[in-house]
């Protein structure tokens, strides 16, 4: 089994006849960005394959693969200063990480419009990812409600829990 604890875990979404599916992906893959693309290139999907991944208390990370084309999306851009893979996520942008003064409130970073043609646009998924009352597995979930894959989703995560 996959270790993985209970707040940092990553999972690959795809479609497999006409079904959602996700799959936990190694733990170690909350820390490398370049792994987690990686790993995600080696699930092929019809409409592209999705990586979610959820870091501490802090924030997630989502990724979606569509062909030749790699979006990403980090829900705290504040997160860069402490956590390896949001840091990764910024340089792949080619954003600055933010200094002290810069820090005073939670930003998503990325495609805002990872998801548009799923259903999640761009106004939704800010909204989820600045929901201070939510922890990022819970955005996730969200997230995955609101496209369609909640369940396989939940199946993945409730695996390893």
């Amino acid at each position: 089994m996959t270790d993985v604890d209970a707040t940092d875990f990553a999972v690959v979404v795809y479609r497999e006849d006409d079904r959602w599916e996700a799959e936990i992906l190694p733990v170690a893959l909350t820390e490398d960005l370049a792994g987690l693309i990686h790993a995600l290139r080696q699930q092929p999907s019809l409409g592209g394959t999705v990586g979610l991944v959820s870091v501490g208390d802090d924030f997630f990370v989502a990724i979606r693969l569509l062909g030749d084309e790699v979006m990403v999306f980090l829900s705290d851009v504040t997160a860069s200063v402490d956590w390896p893979l949001a840091g990764q996520v910024l340089e792949y942008l080619d954003i600055p990480i933010p200094n002290d003064e810069e820090l005073d409130q939670v930003l998503p970073v990325g495609d805002m419009s990872i998801f548009a043609d799923l259903g999640l646009d761009e106004m939704e998924i800010g909204a989820i990812s600045g929901d201070l009352e939510l922890y990022p597995d819970e955005m996730l979930l969200s997230i995955a409600g609101r496209i369609g894959f909640a369940p396989a989703f939940e199946r993945a995560v409730d695996a390893v829990g």
